[in-house]
Formats: C-alpha cells, sequence, structure tokens
C-alpha cells in the first residue's frame, strides 16, 4: 500500500511539473491560437457561402411585363417564376404582374426566386344561366352573381308580367348554355302581363 501511494504521489508531482513547465505553456498557447485561427476562418468561409450580410430589397414589379421582369430581376442578381394567372383585373394591363411573392421591399439573399402572378388577356367565358320563365326577380341576382351586367329591360305582350321571356346581347337573342364574356351586358325582355296567351318567339 505504502509503495502504491508514493506511485501516486510521483505520477500528480510529474504532471504538476508537466503542467507548469514551459513546453506545456507553449503547446498550450499554440493550441489555443490555433482554435481562435480556424474558428474564424470557418465564420469567414459561412458568411461568404450564406452571403449572411448581403441582402436585396425587392423591387417593386406590379404591372411590370415579364421582359421588364426578366431585366429588372437580373440587374438585381434574382430570380422569377411564373405561377398560375388569376382572374382578370381590369386596372393592370394584360400579361403584366398582379401579384408578386415576397412583396416589393422585401430583403431577400443573392439568386432568390421571385414569384410573380400575371393578368390574364381578359374576362373568361361563362355560360348564360337558362333563366327564361323566371321571374326578373329571380333571373337578375343570378345573372349578376355570374358576373354578367343587366342591361336594358324592356317588354312584350304576355300574361305573366315580369315572367323573362328572352335574354338578348348586342341584339342578338341568347340561348342557355351559351358562353360569354364575363362582365357582358345582358338585356332582359319581359312580359307585360296585358295580354292573355304566353309568345316565347321572335
Amino acid at each position: 500500500m505504502h509503495v502504491f501511494m508514493n506511485v501516486v504521489i510521483k505520477f500528480f508531482k510529474d504532471l504538476f511539473k508537466f503542467v507548469y513547465s514551459k513546453i506545456f505553456l507553449i503547446q498550450l498557447v499554440i493550441a489555443v491560437a490555433m482554435i481562435v485561427i480556424l474558428s474564424y476562418v470557418a465564420l469567414q468561409w459561412l458568411e461568404s457561402t450564406t452571403n449572411h450580410h448581403q441582402r436585396i430589397v425587392v423591387p417593386n414589379l406590379s404591372k411590370k411585363t415579364l421582359d421588364e421582369v426578366e431585366k429588372i430581376l437580373q440587374e438585381k442578381e434574382l430570380r422569377y417564376e411564373v405561377q398560375d394567372s388569376a382572374s382578370f383585373n381590369p386596372d393592370f394591363p394584360r400579361y403584366s404582374v398582379i401579384e408578386q411573392n415576397p412583396v416589393s421591399g422585401s430583403e431577400v439573399k443573392e439568386n432568390r426566386k421571385i414569384y410573380v402572378t400575371l393578368n390574364p388577356s381578359g374576362y373568361r367565358k361563362i355560360e348564360v344561366p337558362d333563366v327564361v320563365q323566371q321571374t326578373i326577380r329571380q333571373a337578375k341576382p343570378k345573372l349578376i352573381a355570374l358576373g354578367f351586367e343587366i342591361g336594358s329591360v324592356t317588354y312584350k305582350p304576355n300574361i305573366a308580367r315580369d315572367m323573362v321571356l328572352e335574354l338578348r346581347h348586342k341584339g342578338k337573342r341568347l340561348k342557355p348554355g351559351t358562353r360569354l364574356m364575363k362582365t357582358s351586358t345582358v338585356d332582359l325582355v319581359l312580359g307585360d302581363g296585358k295580354t292573355g296567351s304566353i309568345n316565347l318567339s321572335n
């Protein structure tokens, strides 16, 4: 037991002597310096590869054509992708940007993709509903809900007052199922309630 204790004591004495030796201190300083240098180099590399400090302000692309979008974004080192078209908006030129994501003024990194939505060439076509022989109070909300505009309202002899006898567009009689551009004007021909026969012919 006494021998073992002597060995342990000698080990710690030698250890303390080495720790406080000049060689150990030099090696410790070198190791710390290497860790600091390597950490600095790693941080600089990480910042350069992720563009940590580089931010690009997203420009306003509203009402711009695709050619204009491409030119503007290339100058800022950004990309774009066209999303599905939205509903037609008459306040925007056809085929121009109607929405963008991220929005203008946002800060993004270099080479970020900007998603743009284009304004279609016009309103889509909608089927004219079958509202013949319905009252104007029934027919009018249906037409308006689909996006049509109500034009002139005229009357012709028919026993059913205010019943829709015909739908017309630009002077031509419309058949149910006819496809018209949204916002098209539909004229109504109603019964005047002054005759005893129903006549739906021209």
